[in-house]
């Protein structure tokens, strides 16, 4: 009994001295890494970042730390890529929709009712075409490592609710900092007003601005429900986030420490995406408990509203190029006839 005791002592003490004698054989040096994002801690935004944290830790023997700072404290998301850019800071996880107006080909993403479900936005985001996308941001700077989901976004207001295109006249609504945004919503009626998502809760409660528009997720856990009143269910955009790092910083990385954070970066994408799929069907039952008044778009108004957008759609195909939209297009055609 001694000697089995004695055994399972000596492979527990192997086991706790592997994972850092693994680390010191690849080449990892001590680094605390500055990782930046607009959620707050408890949102699944916190979760994933705190998940990414853990793994690179853990598969760094503790060499690599990172210091995740969360709602914002480090600028918006424009601010944040300017000095992932620049060198100031390590890594960020931010929309897509704001690097357009550093690498045009994210633009896709921003299309008005591309996807019609999570499944068709997992397979081109983490396929070719999302890895396309990706890649043309080390052209400016950055290095994009994996997509993780904000999910499909939805419209709230104080004013009353958008049950039809025409509701959406007048309202004076917040949208991100991109034109795809801008020029879709003016398109469809509203009065859209580019703010960093920083400075929105504010603005919401001061009636700077009537509404906006985001994932069930964000609007619960950024408390909108304090100050908007209608919820009307459009999915009219699916909006992914991408965790970046500064270009600058990660060509001064060994291989060995790309890979540590290559892998923790897809160990969390996965995570995340499950965390926030679970938590939208929750959130959208709690805004209701919130007392926010929910609608859904019928398919006649959903269809309407995609007409409108047409003239859209074809600018941004125009501006992300013929082929990446030709390729979009056909790897969706494909996925849809189950080929």
């Amino acid at each position: 009994m001694k000697f089995f005791r004695r055994a399972l002592l000596a492979t527990a003490v192997v086991a706790a001295i592997a994972a850092p004698l693994a680390a010191l054989a690849q080449d990892i040096k001590p680094r605390l890494i500055r990782f930046g994002y607009g959620l707050n801690e408890v949102s699944n935004q916190g979760r994933a970042v705190k998940l990414f944290a853990e793994q690179v830790e853990k598969a760094s023997g503790g060499k690599m730390k990172i210091r995740a700072i969360g709602a914002a404290a480090l600028g918006p998301d424009t601010q944040m890529q300017q000095a992932l850019i620049g060198g100031a800071q390590e890594m960020m996880v931010g929309s897509t929709a704001t690097l357009v107006g550093i690498t045009k080909e994210m633009a896709l993403w921003d299309t008005p009712f591309l996807f019609n479900s999570a499944k068709e936005a997992d397979v081109l985001l983490d396929g070719p075409i999302g890895q396309k996308v990706m890649d043309k941001l080390q052209e400016k700077g950055l290095v994009g490592l994996v997509y993780w989901e904000n999910g499909f976004r939805n419209l709230t207001n104080s004013r009353r609710a958008v049950t039809k295109v025409e509701d959406l006249d007048g309202i004076k609504l917040r949208v991100m900092q991109n034109n795809v945004f801008l020029e879709s919503f003016r398109t469809l009626g509203a009065n859209a007003v580019p703010l960093p998502f920083s400075e929105l809760f504010s603005a919401l409660e001061t009636k700077t601005v009537d509404g906006q528009e985001n994932p069930y997720n964000t609007i619960l856990s950024s408390k909108f429900y304090e100050v908007q009143k209608y919820l009307s269910v459009t999915n009219h955009v699916y909006s992914p986030w991408i965790v970046t790092v500064s270009k600058k910083w990660w060509d001064g990385l060994s291989k060995d420490e790309q890979k540590v954070l290559i892998d923790a970066a897809k160990a969390s994408r996965d995570f995340e995406r499950r965390d926030t799929r679970e938590e939208a069907g929750r959130a959208l039952a709690d805004l209701k408990t919130k007392g926010m008044q929910i609608n859904e778009l019928t398919p006649a108004e959903t269809a309407r509203m995609r007409d409108k957008l047409t003239r859209v759609n074809a600018s941004i195909a125009a501006n992300v190029g013929m082929d990446l939209w030709k390729d979009t297009q056909a790897a969706l055609a494909k996925l849809r006839s189950g080929k």
